[in-house]
């Protein structure tokens, strides 16, 4: 649902465990500085399972009414956790049932952006609790989702954000929003092009740096003078795109990757390098849909 004017909300997954923060309050912070709406979305927990007596039908109902108690506590905490931090942004809430990657997913549809939390995953564990939500609402939303790491990191000063180019037409949609990004902050955009090399090697290795160079630059011109403000340093960068990407975004304020592409990192929506941007990255991901 589109806030006040048609502007369409930033929306955001309210995590049930009230540690875990850092999602809502970057997308307060989103929605301030874009003059966005923000809207709160919490999906509570399912029962599951049939029942045929009243005692069973009872019991239900009452597990049911615990659970819709539940999720109006955690959304009444996160709009007065928003209310105090960013009071003049226009906020509402959703308590909705079902899945929540399908839940988002239909979110998305009139949002400007999703953004949800994670934690860094071990052998069990996958994002937003795992994989099950972050990587299926990125393959399917139409708008950009930002995945937000815990703990939260810190960033450098000077600030910058971090965008990955890949060299397709697609990468010009990931460059906008992170020219974007860069202006609303008021900080520096380091624009990486990584350059990975056949396992069988190249003869002219610096012709193919040179042709990383020119792809780099086609994919950024013409934005500088849209953001006179924004710091541009192109980057060709010899590596694992995962591995280079994930350096980079140590201290950055964000990561910017769009989510098809030719090739490199940006090549699958689920694809190993997708998946391990997000294992590994340690600032907020923004992915772009093109």
């Amino acid at each position: 649902m589109d806030g006040a004017g048609g502007r369409r909300p930033v929306v955001v997954g309210v995590d049930p465990d009230p540690s875990k923060r850092l999602a809502l309050v970057w997308a307060a912070d989103e929605a301030a500085r874009r003059g966005s709406p923000l809207r709160l979305v919490h999906v509570r927990g399912v029962l599951y399972g049939g029942y045929r007596s009243g005692e069973a039908r009872r019991s239900w109902e009452q597990g049911d009414e615990a659970l819709r108690s539940v999720g109006e506590r955690v959304l009444g905490e996160a709009v007065a956790l928003v209310e105090s931090r960013r009071p003049a942004v226009e906020v509402s809430a959703s308590l909705a049932d079902g899945e929540p990657a399908w839940v988002l997913r239909e979110e998305a549809r009139n949002a400007s952006m999703v953004v949800v939390g994670s934690w860094h995953l071990n052998t069990r564990r996958g994002l937003f609790d795992s994989a099950s939500v972050a990587l299926p609402l990125i393959a399917h939303a139409r708008c950009p989702v930002v995945v937000v790491p815990e703990p939260e990191h810190t960033a450098q000063q000077p600030a910058y954000l971090v965008v990955g180019v890949d060299g397709s037409p697609h990468a010009a949609a990931a460059v906008d929003l992170a020219f974007e990004e860069a202006a609303l902050r008021g900080a520096a955009l380091r624009a990486l092009y990584v350059w990975h090399p056949p396992l069988l090697g190249t003869l002219d290795e610096e012709a193919a740096t040179q042709e990383c160079h020119r792809l780099l630059s086609e994919t950024t011109a013409g934005r500088a003078a849209t953001y006179p403000e924004v710091d541009l340093r192109h980057e060709v960068v010899r590596g694992h795109p995962v591995q280079v990407l994930a350096e980079a975004s140590a201290h950055a304020l964000g990561l910017v990757v769009g989510t098809r592409g030719h090739g490199g990192f940006a090549g699958m929506v689920l694809g190993s390098v997708s998946q391990g941007v997000l294992h590994h990255a340690r600032c907020p991901v923004i992915t772009v849909p093109v």
